[in-house]
């Protein structure tokens, strides 16, 4: 099992979680979260005065999936939350030792 972690633009969550689902993604966890790449940060402009933001808003996306959806699942994000502009975002794979489903038990990939 692999656990895929994305951080992509917000705008292209909508954009991705449907690509997501055509692929058969069947959940994940989405999260307003806020960082910093290689643009650190940005300049905004407020009531005519401009100030520096440090922290870039960004979306977190946190999918478990078996070892063969990953490279599709990593592929469709990569494909559809690129806007070929600094700060798209990134994508890591983990390996995921273990998962269980709460409510009835089950274990590894019918967990998921």
């Amino acid at each position: 099992m692999k656990y895929i972690i994305a951080i992509i633009k917000p705008h292209k969550l909508e954009e991705v979680r449907e690509a997501l689902g055509s692929l058969g993604v069947a959940g994940m966890t989405v999260s307003e979260v806020k960082g910093f790449g290689r643009q650190k940060g940005q300049t905004e402009i407020y009531r005519g005065a401009e100030y520096s933001v440090n922290m870039v808003p960004k979306v977190k996306l946190e999918i478990a999936t078996s070892d063969a959806l990953a490279p599709q699942i990593v592929e469709t994000i990569q494909g559809t939350a690129n806007s070929d502009a600094i700060g798209d975002g990134k994508v890591f794979v983990l390996d995921l030792g273990s998962a269980v489903r709460i409510r009835t038990g089950e274990t590894g990939d019918t967990a998921l």
